[in-house]
């Protein structure tokens, strides 16, 4: 299974040197928005396009879909039976 990882943003922060405040402060999202981020959680598009806006990119330029490991690795468990 595929989730979202907001690996690039923060790389992206850093070359421009902002920090996550300033990042909530001028894309207009909430603190709840970044912690979701942080965690590596879904957050809908619209706030994808404010923090895009904000740091004039694109979507693939602040986030990519990477393979969930922990969702793997119990997958394939419970198919083979293994604990």
């Amino acid at each position: 299974m595929k989730k979202a990882s907001y690996k690039k943003l923060w790389k992206v922060l850093i070359d421009k040197d902002l920090n996550k405040k300033t990042l909530a402060q001028v894309a207009n999202i909430s603190q709840s928005t970044l912690t979701k981020m942080s965690k590596g959680e879904s957050i809908n598009v619209e706030m994808l396009e404010r923090i895009c806006n904000a740091l004039d990119c694109d979507f693939q330029d602040i986030m990519e879909t990477v393979h969930d490991s922990d969702t793997e690795s119990q997958s394939t468990n419970e198919r083979t039976g293994n604990e």
